[in-house]
């Protein structure tokens, strides 16, 4: 994975007052930490940040930031967003090292098409969207690719299924589901329907056929039995 360079301004003060002031500049407030090194206040050129971020990688991409004098490979690893506007508001930079394995949140992306879902109105449902991951930082995937299109209604696939990539582990349960083809409300009711339906007809022919009271059987049954009533008075 390439590296993108980020170059952080120091010398940020602390207070709300200034982070106001760097945002009305276009820059984002951070902190830069990890690996012995102090925990400094720095701030980053909004557009540099987004531009940096907004590759296929998303927060796992490698950066090259620049603070002062020294250059470190680092991570974005928390980011605040503003509540209405979506822009960062703060960003942490973690300092990695390229030989030491960290964790990464890495999202689970599902490709082909079910048909046969499709074709019994069925639904996808994908409870796991994102997948907290194990390597190092050079072998962190952008995605993790999931192929729906053998799936059929009461399949599952799960985190024990799913191939990671070499250098790649994690520690989520292996039977916690990724992907679930169920059927849909609407192609439940038909079934309920349907079902019902063979059922109200299996019990007409089954009672047609002992002659039950009230159905046309029993009514000739019951016709005959009253004329030879008659005939024996």
């Amino acid at each position: 994975m390439a590296e993108i360079t980020l170059v952080a301004e120091t010398g940020r003060r602390a207070g709300s007052s200034e982070s106001r002031r760097l945002r009305a500049a276009g820059r984002v407030p951070a902190v830069v930490y990890g690996h012995g090194v102090a925990p400094s206040s720095v701030s980053i050129d909004a557009r540099d940040l987004r531009h940096a971020l907004s590759g296929d990688s998303g927060l796992n991409q490698l950066l090259s930031l620049r603070v002062g004098e020294e250059s470190h490979l680092a991570m974005a690893r928390s980011l605040q967003r503003h509540p209405v506007r979506h822009t960062v508001v703060h960003v942490d930079f973690q300092i990695v090292r390229r030989d030491e394995v960290i964790s990464a949140d890495v999202p689970v992306v599902l490709t082909g098409e079910a048909r046969a879902v499709e074709q019994e109105r069925g639904i996808i449902e994908h409870p796991l969207a994102a997948l907290t991951i194990h390597a190092i930082p050079g072998a962190i995937p952008n995605s993790i690719e999931v192929d729906i299109s053998a799936m059929v209604i009461g399949d599952a696939i799960r985190v024990g299924d799913l191939r990671l990539p070499a250098g790649v582990s994690t520690d989520a349960d292996p039977e916690e589901p990724v992907v679930v083809a169920a059927a849909s409300a609407v192609a439940a009711e038909v079934a309920e329907a349907e079902g019902a339906e063979a059922e109200a007809a299996a019990s007409a022919a089954a009672a047609a056929g002992t002659g039950a009271p009230g159905t046309a059987a029993g009514s000739e049954r019951a016709a005959g039995e009253g004329a030879g009533a008659a005939e024996e008075g």
